[in-house]
């Protein structure tokens, strides 16, 4: 059972990351009904910006004004690439978030370099004893720093008047207009609100092991995240990110000894097992709005 339970430990440590990234999917498809294929690289860029400035400021100084950085060229992409885009199909905005995606990526690898670049987090593989249970600190600092961050961003929705702005909109926007709402103010908070997500996540991911040019893969577990909650649910995205991270954490401890015959790293595509599953049961995710079309 001590084992069970570390492993869990470990998983929602990792899930947080993930809840991260699906929440900056989700307010993005709230917003503007497209999801944005921008978040890994805006992931990378957060780590890699970390990973410079903490050089420089000192860590937790670093974390703060990369997630800003990223914020900041996320708003510039939604103003530069996707405003222009309002009105035009889906799948066409989609197809663009992709190439943003593309360039960012490159032009990040170039401050990466070869070499695996270390984030200089105060973490590590420190270990801390909770009772019997010994986990590494980072594992918690991802979980609490993410419940911090859930709650804030609760908050804002239901108490700000950007947050109720962008709830209008994300219900209708024809009606959030004729209400006085700036639709186009609410797709440039959801781009930036998504880039700090992102950059935290990104931190995240580096932490204890260094960034390398092939780290933006880890955003993509994000995408099971959002299936598995329901891609219009900010409560789904976390416990889909939650789930995601602790079916992989216990595949990865017990799954050689329990189900050898399913092959070396299968904790690998478990996510999209996960999502699999999900879907033949709940086609719109666990807390997603069901559609209904009348024909």
């Amino acid at each position: 059972m001590k084992g069970v339970l570390e492993s869990v430990i470990r998983g929602l440590g990792t899930g947080s990351i993930y809840a991260l990234l699906a929440l900056g999917f989700v307010i993005i498809y709230k917003a503007t009904r497209v999801i944005s294929f921008a978040q890994p690289s805006f992931m990378l860029a957060g780590a890699v910006a970390v990973s410079y400035l903490a050089e420089v400021t000192g860590f937790y100084a670093a974390v703060l004004l990369a997630g800003l950085l990223i914020a900041g060229v996320a708003l510039a992409v939604e103003r530069i690439a996707i405003r222009p885009m309002i009105g035009r199909p889906v799948f066409v905005v989609a197809i663009i978030t992709l190439g943003v995606d593309v360039v960012v990526r490159v032009v990040v690898n170039g401050f990466i370099g070869r070499d695996v670049r270390q984030m200089g987090d105060p973490w590590g593989f420190t270990q801390v004893s909770l009772g019997p249970l010994v986990v590494q600190q980072r594992w918690l600092a991802m979980l609490l720093v993410t419940a911090a961050l859930v709650a804030l961003l609760f908050a804002f929705f239901r108490y700000t008047r950007y947050g109720l702005a962008m709830r209008a909109a994300a219900v209708d926007q024809e009606t959030a207009l004729a209400q006085g709402v700036s639709v186009g103010a609410v797709f440039a908070l959801s781009w930036g609100l998504a880039g700090f997500l992102a950059a935290i996540a990104g931190m995240f991911v580096g932490t204890g092991q260094g960034i390398e040019q092939l780290t933006w893969v880890v955003a993509l577990k994000a995408l099971p995240a959002i299936i598995v909650g329901g891609l219009d649910s900010l409560g789904g995205a976390v416990v889909g990110g939650l789930t995601i991270g602790v079916v992989e954490s216990l595949f990865q401890s017990y799954q050689g000894e329990v189900a050898p015959w399913l092959g070396q790293n299968f904790a690998v595509v478990t996510p999209y097992v996960v999502m699999l599953v999900v879907l033949l049961v709940r086609p719109y995710g666990l807390f997603g709005t069901r559609e209904v079309e009348r024909v």
